[in-house]
């Protein structure tokens, strides 16, 4: 049974940082894409970060110079460091994985976390 467990989530003041992590079991790991994702009210999925298997990152232009996405295989976890952050930033956090990277890269990866709560707030 593969698992994507997202943690970290929270409330925070505008300028703050938090640390997302995703716990993955049941697959693989280091053979798998992995993605971050967010989803605020009222707008679409919108893909964060990803790192490829072998730990090439992206970044949509929104969050570069502010996100970190990074991967520790030996832990089957992938983080999301997020700094500076923004009230545009408030969303439901998601972690996805797949084997291939276009499919991290294209919003459906075949496998989903349940998502956490990122509110950033005065």
């Amino acid at each position: 049974q593969v698992q994507l467990v997202e943690s970290g989530g929270g409330l925070v003041q505008p300028g703050g940082s938090l640390r997302l992590s995703c716990a993955v079991s049941g697959i693989i790991f280091s053979g798998y894409c992995m993605g971050w994702y967010r989803q605020a009210p009222g707008k679409q999925r919108e893909l964060v970060a990803l790192t490829s298997s072998n730990g090439n990152t992206m970044y949509v232009d929104s969050v570069k110079g502010r996100f970190t996405i990074a991967r520790d295989n030996a832990k089957n976890t992938v983080y999301l460091q997020m700094n500076s952050l923004k009230p545009e930033d408030t969303a439901v956090y998601y972690c996805g994985a797949d084997r291939l990277l276009n499919k991290v890269a294209g919003i459906f990866p075949q496998y989903w976390g349940q998502g956490t709560q990122v509110t950033v707030s005065s």
